[in-house]
């Protein structure tokens, strides 16, 4: 058995409960997020939606001019199978507005810009809907700091804050998300041809395995090289760790 394989069964009702839980406690009943089309919001919605129900899951596109049309499909597909609504919003005007006094600007600062664009968009809607933000982060992605703060780490509740990306799979699979977006590769879909892998240099499956040894079981450096880990892996990995902290 794999160690980062889970029971399903087992951990959906825990997540939903969870989810359920914390909106309800502070009188909510409704939960919005962001449907990027991709495996981590739509796992995440999938959770809401058997949280809370379907009718009361709002999920919002937000593509940009380079997005790739495909996203929102998937999204759309996502989203109509589960049942919840959906909109798009565009966030083009107000990013090319801005980045238009700062011609410049870098790619990481406009993918920085981007995200956090988006979730300004989210809180908006969640004073307007009276529902709670929720997240779609993995564990996977928050250990190695990519992410941005304050953009798609922020949230008022994360049911996939804990899974790794290799367990965001497993879920998904057993909740039957189309297959199309459990095939696809891992994207912010932040420009033409970007996938999460690539720009890390770094695979999910690869990386997944030390992260779990090295967070979770507490293994050192110096014990995943003696292992069997390659040296020059563990040490980048350990390094991209300590940068998020």
């Amino acid at each position: 058995m794999n160690v980062l394989d889970i029971d399903c069964a087992t951990t959906l009702e825990i997540l939903a409960g969870f989810v359920r839980d914390e909106v309800t406690k502070v009188g909510f009943t409704h939960g919005v997020l962001g449907l990027s089309g991709g495996i981590d919001s739509s796992l995440s919605a999938a959770i809401a939606a058997r949280a809370l129900g379907p009718r009361n899951v709002l999920g919002v596109m937000m593509p940009y001019a380079t997005s790739s049309p495909e996203s929102e499909g998937h999204a759309r597909l996502l989203a109509e199978q589960l049942g919840i609504e959906h909109r798009v919003i565009e966030i083009t005007p107000q990013i090319d507005a801005y980045f238009s006094r700062f011609e410049d600007a870098s790619r990481l600062r406009r993918a920085n810009k981007m995200a956090r664009e988006r979730m300004t968009i989210l809180y908006d809607h969640s004073v307007a809907q009276s529902a709670l933000v929720i997240g779609t982060s993995n564990k996977t992605e928050a250990l190695l700091g990519y992410t941005t703060l304050w953009g798609d780490m922020a949230s008022a509740v994360n049911p996939i804050g804990d899974l790794y990306k290799t367990q965001v799979r497993q879920l998904a699979a057993y909740m039957e998300i189309p297959q199309p977006i459990i095939d696809k590769a891992p994207s912010a879909d932040l420009w033409t041809g970007q996938t999460d892998e690539g720009e890390m240099g770094l695979t999910y499956a690869e990386v997944d395995q030390v992260l779990y040894r090295m967070v979770d079981l507490r293994w050192s450096p110096v014990e995943l090289v003696s292992a069997g880990y390659d040296q020059a892996f563990v040490h980048r990995v350990f390094g991209m760790v300590k940068g998020s902290q």
